[in-house]
């Protein structure tokens, strides 16, 4: 997840309004609003993807014969504010699979709100549901507002990525 400072203005008609945001699972007509906030979420890390992995991704994310990849959204008055893609996976020192959280971001107008600890206890229900003893999550080490986050919900832990 990225914090940067949020648009105040936004965040204020947010806050000051009687219904508050939603956490739910990712729908097939939230194509558009999903793109653009994973969209937001890649060019933070200075990444993107061809248009084939975002419909593939999405079809994948909405479809319910695939439960072990999965996504919920924040949603307020319509508007998506915030996702999280899900990925739960077998793992060879456990019995139970493990939930891998791979995505999370907030649209910058929303930031401020608690929307990123929303979607990391969803998460952390969604693999309480489903048995998984264990949620893991990366980050860049230079996303210190997020981490300041990941600090208060989780735990770090030492391990070094390599990669091919």
């Amino acid at each position: 997840m990225t914090d940067n400072t949020a648009d105040t203005s936004s965040t204020a008609n947010i806050a000051s309004t009687r219904s508050a945001p939603t956490i739910r699972p990712l729908r097939p007509e939230d194509e558009s609003q999903w793109r653009a906030l994973w969209t937001g979420y890649l060019e933070f890390y200075e990444s993107s993807v061809s248009r084939e992995i975002y419909d593939t991704t999405f079809a994948r994310l909405c479809d319910p014969a695939r439960p072990q990849q999965r996504a919920l959204v924040a949603e307020h008055d319509g508007k998506l504010l915030g996702l999280v893609h899900i990925i739960f996976h077998a793992h060879n020192w456990r019995i139970e699979d493990v939930c891998y959280l791979q995505d999370l971001f907030v649209s910058p107008d929303a930031r401020g709100l608690g929307l990123g600890r929303a979607l990391i206890e969803a998460t952390y229900k969604l693999a309480d549901d489903a048995g998984c003893p264990s949620v893991y999550w990366l980050t860049q080490d230079f996303n210190t507002t997020a981490r300041q986050l990941y600090d208060r919900i989780g735990t770090l832990t030492p391990f070094v990525k390599y990669q091919r």
